[in-house]
């Protein structure tokens, strides 16, 4: 499967690649630049760069799913085998997945449609968050995508559990839309996290899972080929900007990539086959609640963090300003650059003690959570002990 899965990554790579390139000529040729925001929103002075990014990401993920789910159905076998010689023998698994892989297509087309929308027309957040509603929501059910299922005998049925995963769903996908704020941040952030979840997947064999993570993996490296800052943003004399993104994924690509990483969080099985029959149910509860907390930890923290912000300063929100966990960093003195570098290193050192939890006894795994929960509060710590408006 390991080849398998480094063949999609690389597959959605040169596809986003290619769709990225052609979304910025695009962008540039329509105007579809950078703008302002909603009105309230704070934000950096508007750049011209086309924020249409999300179509390439989009593209990565969107034809090899299209062009599985059709070789899935009407290949023959021996095509699928001069693909991949063990893929005949999942093609009855595949298939199974086929539904529910055409509802998550739509449901990311949906968001995609309306990001895209967003990015040239501001919806304001209130119309946004209802059709994030919707989505998830619709997803959910069509899919049996659920949290805390084992609850549903206890309050009468699957409402709560559907209830906690459109939660979910909503918060994940609003915080990687909340991360989008820097050059390579927000693209970053979720590869290294697909990542650490792919992981888990593979080592837990799950086929679709595993393959749409690898999509979106290769995707986001795709797109971050020019997204990502190389140079350090610099304005010139006359007044224009040398290095820094040259294109951003914009709503169009944050909502979709938000909304895929929350859903495929709940879809993994995080206690592999060969440990099930050797793990009590409360080690595998324990694994399955504190696996996505932990490799989602830094963008949950950004999250939360600027909500409680605007909030103690009578804001919504979910109305943009520069008060992120990125912004505050470059006001302790670091460059945008190195801000986002940071960032980085905080995702991937919480993300690789969740590759271990589905392994540990309940207390170790509670240990991992701690070790989190302390690296979030050392940043706490030195984020406010001294405020970026104290610095000398």
């Amino acid at each position: 499967m390991t080849e398998l899965v480094l063949g999609f990554i690389a597959l959605a790579f040169l596809l986003a690649t290619g769709g990225t390139m052609l979304a910025r000529s695009i962008g540039r040729r329509l105007n579809a630049m950078d703008s302002a925001g909603v009105a309230g929103q704070i934000k950096d002075a508007p750049r011209r760069v086309p924020n249409i990014g999300g179509v390439g990401i989009m593209l990565g993920i969107a034809l090899p799913l299209i062009a599985g789910v059709i070789a899935t159905r009407w290949a023959t076998d021996d095509l699928l085998r001069s693909l991949w010689s063990d893929l005949p023998s999942f093609r009855s698994g595949l298939g199974e997945k086929t539904p529910d892989a055409l509802v998550l297509l739509g449901g990311l087309l949906a968001l995609h449609v309306v990001g895209l929308f967003d990015d040239r027309r501001a919806l304001g957040p209130n119309i946004k968050l209802v059709i994030m509603l919707l989505v998830s929501a619709t997803v959910s059910w069509l899919t049996n995508t659920r949290l805390l299922e084992l609850l549903d005998a206890h309050v009468g049925g699957a409402w709560l559990s559907i209830a906690i995963t459109v939660l979910w769903i909503v918060v994940i996908t609003n915080a990687f839309n909340f991360l989008d704020n820097m050059d390579g941040l927000s693209a970053g952030v979720a590869a290294i996290c697909s990542a650490v979840f792919l992981t888990i997947a593979l080592a837990g064999g799950q086929l679709f899972v595993a393959a749409m993570l690898a999509l979106l993996v290769g995707a986001l490296l795709g797109f971050l080929v020019f997204n990502f800052p190389f140079r350090e943003r610099k304005t010139t004399p006359n007044g224009s900007t040398i290095g820094g993104a040259s294109i951003f994924m914009g709503d169009g690509g944050s909502l979709i990539v938000g909304f895929l990483i929350a859903f495929l969080s709940v879809r993994i099985t995080y206690v592999p086959a060969p440990l099930v029959s050797g793990t009590s149910d409360l080690s595998s509860t324990v694994a399955l609640l504190l696996a996505p907390l932990v490799i989602l930890a830094v963008p949950l923290y950004d999250f939360c963090s600027v909500c409680v912000i605007r909030l103690s300063q009578g804001r919504s929100p979910f109305v943009g300003d520069l008060q992120h966990f990125s912004h505050r960093l470059v006001g302790h003195g670091l460059s945008r650059r190195a801000a986002v570098l940071v960032i980085y290193g905080c995702t991937l050192s919480t993300g690789i003690g969740a590759i271990l939890l589905p392994r540990l006894e309940p207390w170790q795994a509670v240990l991992v959570a701690l070790q989190t929960l302390l690296i979030l509060l050392v940043i706490a710590a030195y984020e406010w002990a001294r405020r970026p408006d104290e610095r000398g």
